[in-house]
C-alpha cells in the first residue's frame, strides 16, 4: 500500500514540473508590451513585425508539449486507473479477507460456543453423575442404616417378647403352681369335707337306717314258721316324704312263704318310713335285708331281729 502511494505520488510530481516547463516556454516566446491607454484626438494605428517562422516553432514545441503532456496525462490516467484497479482490486480482496476472516472468526466464536455448550452440558451430565452417584450411594446408606435400624428394632421386639414369654411363662407356672395348690388346698378341703360328710352320711345313714330297722321291725307279726338264722333280702320302693310305694322280696331269701309274706306286710304296714331330718340320704330304692336271730335283748319279751345296713351304688341295704 504504501509502494502504490509512493508511485503515485511521484508520477503526480513529474507531471506538475512537465506542464509547469511547457508553461513557461509558451510564456518566453510571447512579446510583452506596455500598455498604452488610447488617445483621445485620435486613433493611431501601430504594425509590429513579428517572424512567423519561430512562432510556428514556439507553436510546434508548444504542440508536442501539449501532445506529450496528453500523452503524459493519458499515461497518468491510465496509471491511475490501474492503480484505482489495483486499489480496488486489493480492496475487494481486503474486504473479502475480513469478509473471511470476520466468518472464520465467526465460526470460531460459533465453534467456541458450541464447543463452550458442549463442555458446559458435558460437565453438568458429569455434575449430575455425580450427584446422583452421591444420592444413590446416600440411598444405600440410608437403606443399610434403615435396615439395621430395623433389624435392632425387631432384635429389641424379639428380646421384648422373649422377656414378657419368659415372664409370662414364669407368670403361668405360678399361676399353675399357685392353681395346683389352691387346687391340692380345694381337693385336700373337699376330701377332708367329703370325708367329713361320708362320716355325717354314714352316721346319719346309720341313724336312718336304724329308724328304718325299728319302724319295720316294729310292724313285724313274726309267724312261728319263720326260724333263727333267716336272711331274706327286700326291694323297698318309696317316694319323698317316706311314703311307700311298693315292697317284695328280691333275691335270695332261705324264709318260707309265709315268713315272707310277713315281712312285705311289716313294710306295708309301716306304711310311710322315716323322711324328716334324713333328705341327705335319702333313696327312693332301698335294698333292705332282713335277718332274725335269737337275741334276748328285748323289751315286752319280744324278739327284735338284728340288722346291718350298708350303701352299694346308691342302694341303702339293710
Amino acid at each position: 500500500m504504501r509502494e502504490l502511494w509512493a508511485q503515485t505520488k511521484a508520477f503526480t510530481l513529474a507531471v506538475a514540473v512537465h506542464v509547469l516547463m511547457a508553461g513557461l516556454v509558451v510564456l518566453g516566446t510571447m512579446t510583452w508590451k506596455p500598455f498604452k491607454p488610447p488617445a483621445l484626438t485620435g486613433m493611431t494605428i501601430e504594425a509590429v513585425m513579428v517572424d512567423t517562422s519561430a512562432i510556428k516553432q514556439r507553436r510546434e514545441e508548444a504542440k508536442r508539449e501539449a501532445e506529450k503532456a496528453a500523452a503524459q496525462k493519458i499515461e497518468k490516467d491510465r496509471r491511475e486507473k490501474e492503480l484505482q484497479e489495483r486499489r480496488e482490486r486489493l480492496e475487494r480482496e481486503r474486504l473479502e479477507a475480513e469478509a473471511a476472516e470476520k466468518q472464520r472468526q465467526k465460526d470460531l466464536a460459533l465453534k467456541k460456543r458450541q464447543e463452550d455448550l458442549r463442555l458446559q452440558q458435558l460437565r453438568k451430565k458429569q455434575e449430575q453423575d455425580r450427584k446422583d452417584q452421591l444420592k444413590r450411594q446416600q440411598d444405600e446408606l440410608d437403606q443399610i442404616r434403615k435396615k439395621r435400624e430395623e433389624a435392632a428394632r425387631q432384635r429389641k421386639i424379639e428380646e421384648e417378647r422373649l422377656k414378657q414369654l419368659d415372664a409370662r411363662k414364669r407368670d403361668e407356672a405360678e399361676t399353675q403352681r399357685q392353681a395346683l395348690a389352691e387346687e391340692q388346698l380345694r381337693q385336700q378341703i373337699a376330701n377332708e369335707q367329703a370325708q367329713f360328710r361320708a362320716g355325717e352320711i354314714a352316721t346319719l345313714s346309720e341313724s336312718y337306717y336304724a329308724a328304718i330297722q325299728s319302724q319295720v321291725t316294729n310292724n313285724w307279726l313274726r309267724p312261728p314258721t319263720a326260724r333263727p338264722g333267716l336272711r331274706c333280702r327286700l326291694k323297698i320302693v318309696q317316694i319323698p316324704g317316706g311314703e311307700v310305694i311298693s315292697a317284695a322280696i328280691a333275691g335270695k331269701c332261705n324264709a318260707d312263704e309265709a315268713t315272707r309274706r310277713s315281712l312285705v306286710a311289716a313294710v306295708e304296714r309301716a306304711g310311710s318310713l322315716p323322711y324328716r331330718g334324713f333328705e341327705d340320704v335319702f333313696e327312693r330304692e332301698i335294698d333292705f335285708i332282713f335277718t332274725y336271730d335269737l337275741d334276748y335283748n328285748y323289751a315286752k319279751n319280744i324278739f327284735y331281729p338284728a340288722f346291718s345296713s350298708y350303701f352299694t351304688n346308691g342302694a341303702c341295704q339293710a
